[in-house]
């Protein structure tokens, strides 16, 4: 046998596999968790809506982290890499929810940006209250689709995404914009 034979060892991973679509976007199957489908598809759909609105979020912070300027550098670019940290945890909760009712979760960055509803940022540097508004706006879309989806799902039964979206998302993002809009208040750095 030859060294490039797949047969030489259990070992030797098979490369460029390529498969079939088992589950499409979109789709939910069946789990027994006492929820119907129209429950669980309703929530999947706006879960992911919200897991791809809070993915960009998530890109927006670790971008305003870096483009950080001023007197404030150094404070706000520790809130916003924090801020960053928290969001990728929300991430990850989201996606996870959605696979736990039998969805499946948008992942691929390309597929985000096709449904995320906020807008892309211009890709050089703003000055700092732009970004930290930016931030606000993106918050606000992601608080609205939240606080409306909360309520829908605890009215259909679906109590785990109720609590994730209020425990989790909303106070995450309601914290997260507080700190953030305390920053755009206009009073001096000192008092002279």
């Amino acid at each position: 046998m030859t060294v490039n034979s797949p047969r030489v060892s259990g070992s030797q991973p098979w490369l460029h596999q390529t498969g079939e679509i088992i589950q499409p976007f979109g789709t939910v199957k069946q789990f027994p968790l006492g929820l119907s489908y129209e429950t669980r598809m309703y929530s999947c759909q706006r879960l992911n809506r919200i897991l791809a609105d809070t993915q960009i979020l998530y890109g927006l912070y670790k971008k305003h982290h870096w483009l950080m300027r001023g007197v404030t550098f150094y404070q706000l670019h520790l809130v916003l890499d924090k801020h960053a940290g928290e969001q990728l945890a929300l991430v990850d909760a989201l996606a996870e929810r959605v696979q736990t009712l039998g969805g499946v979760a948008v992942g691929d960055p390309r597929h985000v940006a096709e449904i995320t509803s906020i807008p892309r940022p211009p890709d050089g540097v703003e000055e700092v209250p732009a970004m930290l508004s930016r931030l606000l706006k993106a918050h606000e879309t992601i608080l609205t689709d939240a606080h409306e989806a909360a309520a829908r799902t605890g009215n259909s039964g679906d109590d785990g995404t109720n609590d994730l979206l209020v425990s989790q998302v909303i106070r995450t993002g309601e914290l997260q914009t507080w700190f953030l809009a305390e920053h755009l208040v206009d009073t001096p750095l000192v008092r002279a």
